[in-house]
């Protein structure tokens, strides 16, 4: 049975969901609407379309009162951490599955807490892909052993430009002119200094011992060309050591193309791929 899709948020990834919907790389799939609040942005990616017609919306009233709204099966947000904590509890309560890629905004524990009481209430269900990291999966299967859990993650410092971590050093990005530590604490402060590129933070708390039992350190590295993160776990099952280089997405150097194709992925999951490997 074919899957109504909605996407909120028209940059990088919308776009790479979108086309992977319209060119039949996600099968079993429609594209019924599209939000975000730009509306050149909506309209732009819809016209790039050739197999879909979604609707375009860039006030969420209007969208939830919509009947494309109300066919859709599962709904996308990729667009930022506000709009997790403006719209997320809205869709769920709307008995819609719901994917979340701005993952940083789960560090809040009270809306985590909401947003499974609302999953629980209304039979729902919330997908977080695994992003721009690997291992999930057996992270995952350890929890319940695991001693110590760190990322740690290196960047380009333009990559981390824009972070609010800067402000708060009265520092810039380009003023790094060697390999240097920026931020050594746990994925909750993380989440906050560099919530445009530390979702992948989020993503590991989530599946291991939480976001304040999870160490991440921050490097900045003026000659890095690709996203490097290191994961390193450890436990009484033994240890785990896992190290992803990622390029940048083709449209955007601030994206890691590989969080891109893990979204397209868990989207062919949720549609209903009759095979399926791994836990």
């Amino acid at each position: 049975m074919q899957k109504k899709i909605g996407i909120i948020g028209c940059g990088t990834i919308g776009h790479e969901l979108s086309f992977a919907i319209d060119n039949s790389s996600v099968e079993n799939a429609a594209l019924v609407f599209l939000f975000d609040t730009i509306t050149t942005a909506s309209l732009s990616l819809k016209d790039s379309l050739i197999n879909n017609n979604p609707a375009t919306f860039s006030n969420f009233s209007d969208l939830i009162s919509s009947k494309q709204f109300r066919m859709a099966d599962i709904v996308v947000e990729a667009a930022s951490q506000e709009a997790v904590r403006a719209y997320a509890k809205k869709i769920v309560l709307s008995d819609k599955s719901l994917m979340i890629m701005s993952t940083g905004a789960l560090s809040d524990s009270h809306l985590v807490h909401a947003l499974y009481n609302a999953a629980t209430k209304h039979d729902g269900h919330i997908y977080v892909p695994t992003g721009a990291i690997a291992g999930i999966d057996a992270i995952c299967s350890v929890r319940h052993l695991l001693d110590f859990v760190m990322l740690t993650t290196t960047k380009n410092p333009k990559s981390l430009a824009g972070a609010p971590y800067f402000n708060l050093r009265k520092t810039k990005p380009e003023s790094i002119k060697k390999k240097t530590l920026l931020y050594d604490g746990n994925a909750i402060d993380a989440a906050t200094m560099f919530p445009s590129n530390i979702n992948v933070a989020m993503v590991l708390s989530l599946a291991g011992r939480g976001a304040r039992n999870t160490r991440v350190r921050v490097i900045a590295d003026p000659r890095a060309t690709r996203n490097e993160h290191k994961i390193t776990a450890i436990g009484k099952f033994g240890e785990i050591s896992i190290m992803v280089r990622n390029v940048p997405s083709p449209s955007n150097p601030r994206t890691s193309f590989l969080a891109s194709l893990s979204a397209i992925e868990c989207l062919r999951r949720m549609c209903g791929n009759k095979i399926r490997i791994g836990t």
